[in-house]
């Protein structure tokens, strides 16, 4: 098992122990190639949520530009709400597990077909 397949794992056990859901692992496995390198450095591969600049962040270069989203009030609730699906207190939040709950409460898995 390579590195990305470790990682994968341990991003559908938070899905399935933190966020309460099940993994669509083909899904899951798309996103974190999506992330690129991203997910093997330890300070880029977690969303710092309690940082307003890194949430306009994914907000502007994720929702807007990769998922194709129209900016508006709503991408920031989707945002508060994938933090809280996460849990507020859970100081790690995977990049890759935060940008798949954005996947799927924007129902944009079309966009990783």
């Amino acid at each position: 098992m390579g590195k990305r397949d470790e990682l994968i794992a341990k991003y559908a056990d938070d899905l399935k122990n933190k966020c309460g859901m099940t993994p669509d692992m083909d899904l899951l496995t798309k996103v974190t190639i999506g992330c690129g390198p991203s997910i093997y450095n330890d300070d880029a591969s977690t969303v710092a949520a309690s940082q307003k600049s890194e949430l306009e962040t994914i907000e502007k270069n994720f929702l807007v530009k990769k998922l194709g989203l129209k900016a508006g009030p709503d991408l920031m609730a989707g945002i508060e709400k994938a933090i809280e699906t996460y849990g507020k207190s859970e100081r790690n939040k995977y990049r890759a597990v935060f940008y798949y709950l954005l996947v799927k409460h924007f129902k944009k898995d079309s966009v990783y077909k």
